[in-house]
């Protein structure tokens, strides 16, 4: 599957095949040693556990579980306890934690699913949040209390309105270029391009109207390689070079009507014109879930459209990190450390039932699995990580075009190509396009502030950062682009 193995101790006894949950423990009431053990343990093993980053009074570790049942109870310097602010019960070992995972049968095919559906991951009261944060999590105490409700819709306030009052003309380099792909163009001939120029996303034309009329994305190729790869072990060039981009646009369309899933294809193109205000571009972008919105200045009448600019919420994090730089005292959010503060998805921690499993791979996980996590659970990266869940790497969607290089596609089985070959591809085209600057997994701690990591995002290229642990580079959560400017605009 696709989740991370673990050791014997801590998985327990799951066969292969198995899914296993990643799953937090916290224990945030001090002491010199602590450790956890439990059913899935079967009570022989203690596991020890760790003092957090920037709070050495809670201790921490993450275990792989198996769906369903489970009890535990923390050694803390000896001495036998359990959470109460936890669910428990009494049993056979005193008083013991409880704690249900959904069973495998419940859980697929939205196993990885960050998001439950029609609610967003930035769709929870910020007040509980702060309490939660208080008394379960026991991360930084102190900084979480220092920031207020009254803060948080202060600095929204500022930023939405520093938004409305500019345009996305400001957005447009002094010099660059924008490449549009022909409807007409055969899929093959598109992948090359979008790879020998490395960029993710081209707008696309059509000369017989006149207009531009969509976005190719890598999700594109990567549901035509799924797609072409279920009719054969491996794809040929001749079977890319029958499907142009219009004939496969049309037959998405097609399908994403009659099939229920993932909701209408827009037939629309999404855009906007240079004197849009920012906070429009904004959320054009977020609510219609997509990377880049591209800026078009056309005549009143519609004719003669020009395409000026690829806009980015990276670009206008850019604008707003460069706005209040010498006035940070403005915005009282942003000396906040992202743990104290509702942003991104993290690694659910015990008790937390309502909490999704948070996708990880590992570096022998198949293409074809990591391909389909990236569709199901409708995300756009997934860190890959050892067995200790310490971050190796990161697969994400736009790395399916380097599979245009020397027409690997052509070659390769996507179930018999792991993750690590995959990323061993691509790391050429990263390094070529100079991205990444040499570091293609951009990273942060919890402690970090919500500046820092606003900054870090802003960079070109940079669309995530992973969370983790100080030393271990253990995997605690992610944040992305998107997961800023919800938090932002509330």
């Amino acid at each position: 599957m696709f989740g991370p193995g673990s050791d014997p101790g801590q998985n327990n006894g799951a066969g292969r095949g198995t899914v296993l949950v990643p799953t937090r423990f916290v224990w945030p009431y001090g002491g010199h040693r602590v450790f956890v053990s439990g059913s899935f343990t079967g009570w022989r093993e203690h596991i020890p556990m760790s003092p957090m980053e920037g709070c050495p009074t809670v201790f921490q570790v993450i275990c792989n579980l198996t769906p369903g049942y489970h009890q535990y109870k923390f050694n803390v310097d000896g001495d036998w306890r359990h959470d109460e602010h936890q669910p428990f019960v009494s049993g056979g070992y005193g008083i013991v934690n409880t704690v249900f995972l959904a069973r495998e049968g419940d859980v697929v095919p939205v196993i990885f699913n960050i998001e439950a559906p029609g609610r967003s991951n930035m769709d929870v009261d910020d007040a509980t949040f702060i309490r939660m944060a208080n008394s379960s999590d026991g991360i930084l105490h102190e900084a979480a209390q220092r920031i207020s409700q009254a803060d948080i819709e202060i600095s929204r306030q500022r930023v939405s309105l520093f938004l409305s009052q500019h345009t996305a003309y400001e957005l447009l380099p002094e010099s660059g270029k924008v490449v549009a792909l022909d409807v007409n163009l055969p899929v093959k001939q598109a992948f090359h391009i979008l790879y020998e120029q490395g960029i993710p996303v081209a707008p696309l034309w059509d000369f017989s109207r006149g207009h531009f009329v969509g976005v190719l994305t890598a999700i594109d190729f990567i549901l035509i390689l799924r797609e072409l790869g279920n009719h054969g072990s491996n794809l040929t060039e001749e079977e890319l070079e029958t499907h142009t981009i219009l004939a496969w646009k049309d037959g998405k369309s097609r399908l994403r009507q009659t099939d229920g899933n993932g909701g209408p294809y827009p037939r629309r193109l999404i855009h906007a014109g240079p004197y849009d205000s920012l906070k429009d571009v904004v959320l054009k972008i977020l609510q219609n879930k997509v990377s880049t919105v591209p800026i078009i200045h056309s005549s009143p009448d519609g004719s003669f459209p020009q395409l000026l600019h690829l806009a980015s919420l990276s670009g206008i994090l850019k604008c707003i990190c460069r706005h209040f730089k010498h006035s940070s005292s403005t915005l009282p959010i942003l000396q906040q450390p992202i743990c104290s503060i509702p942003l991104g998805t993290w690694v659910p921690k015990i008790g937390e039932s309502s909490a999704g499993p948070f996708a990880m791979l590992r570096q022998n996980a198949s293409l074809s699995d990591a391909l389909s996590l990236l569709v199901q659970a409708d995300i756009s990266s997934v860190p890959v990580v050892d067995d200790s869940h310490s971050l190796i790497d990161i697969y994400s969607r736009s790395d399916i075009t380097s599979l245009a290089k020397d027409r690997a596609y052509a070659q390769v089985s996507l179930d018999e190509m792991s993750i690590h070959q995959a990323l061993q591809l691509g790391q050429d085209a990263n390094s070529s396009s100079g991205i990444y600057n040499g570091q293609r997994c951009q990273m942060c701690l919890p402690s970090d502030p919500l500046r820092k990591v606003m900054e870090r995002l802003a960079n070109p290229g940079v669309r995530r950062l992973v969370i983790v642990e100080a030393g271990s580079k253990r995997v605690e959560g992610i944040i992305t682009l998107s997961d800023v400017f919800k938090f932002l605009l509330g």
